[in-house]
């Protein structure tokens, strides 16, 4: 609870002024954003059925900064997240963790089309670590800037607007970071080294739409090919959002995360043995709370 009150302090600061730039009347910037502060309580007592008592807590801040003058445009989002989850007997666990910055410098080539140059960067900011089937804290498995992505490049995108755009960028390179050796293996990164060159093409897609009023829905796909290993075992990242607003500060916020990434070794357990292997990451995250927009 303390990271995500820590997390949230400057980035309020931070929207306020923004707020107050956004105002300007010659002002070539569109500036939005969501401070969205979830929770999920469950609590049983002489319940027939069963459960377990839980408590989670999730904080989520989502920055869009986009310029637009004559043929320049820079589209630039920023999103930071960490979330906390208790279980009877468990204690408290992470069950949401990121930092994202995608940003795009665009200059208009013909009616929503662009030439781009592209630069992506996601991670995470704690620990991460590998739970057993009987609750008990395995081995680390991750950790702050553990890994870290890096990818920049030159390309060429469509946009229609905001809420609906894609870029492809045929010469990118990326750079796999870890600030701990201990992990380089489980993120194809050779042992006693830090970090990882790649070079291949890139794809990012944004799509975002309301489909009912009050409710909308955001799509986030980026998807990589390693031109130098394994071109085919493209790298995919989506992300589902669900916003339902409820009214002006309350809101009910539903997502799912899917990864696949070749390089990646996960810790797997079956019939009470673990083993190390590729696999589909997914992660769910569903919780109603305050939203405070701009």
């Amino acid at each position: 609870m303390k990271k995500i009150l820590l997390l949230t302090f400057p980035f309020l600061l931070l929207s306020i002024y923004l707020q107050a730039q956004e105002t300007s009347p010659d002002s070539t910037w569109k500036i939005h954003g969501e401070n969205t502060f979830l929770i999920n309580q469950s609590t049983f007592s002489n319940w027939a059925a069963g459960g377990v008592n839980a408590l989670s807590a999730n904080l989520v801040l989502n920055y869009d900064f986009n310029y637009k003058k004559n043929k320049w445009s820079w589209d630039n989002k920023v999103i930071g997240a960490y979330g906390l989850t208790k279980q009877k007997d468990l204690g408290w666990r992470k069950n949401d963790d990121r930092i994202l910055l995608n940003s795009l410098l665009g200059y208009q080539a013909a009616p929503k089309w662009l030439y781009t140059f592209f630069l992506n960067f996601n991670s995470q900011f704690s620990n991460g670590y590998n739970y057993k089937s009987d609750g008990t804290r395995g081995d680390l498995i991750s950790g702050g800037l553990s890994p870290a992505y890096l990818s920049f490049g030159p390309g060429i995108a469509f946009k229609e607007s905001d809420n609906f755009r894609f870029n492809l960028s045929p010469a990118a390179p990326r750079f796999v970071f870890v600030t701990n050796e201990d992990l380089a293996t489980s993120y194809g990164i050779d042992e006693g080294k830090k970090s990882r060159f790649e070079f291949g093409a890139s794809f990012d897609a944004y799509y975002r739409k309301n489909i009912m009023e009050n409710i909308g829905i955001e799509n986030i796909l980026r998807l990589y090919s390693n031109y130098l290993e394994d071109p085919k075992n493209v790298d995919v990242d989506y992300t589902l959002n669900l916003f339902m607003k409820v009214n002006k500060f309350v809101s009910v916020n539903a997502g799912v995360q899917m990864i696949y990434d070749d390089n990646t070794i996960l810790t797997k357990e079956k019939d009470g043995q673990t083993y190390d292997g590729k696999g589909l990451q997914v992660k769910q995250i569903f919780g109603a709370g305050f939203t405070y927009k701009f």
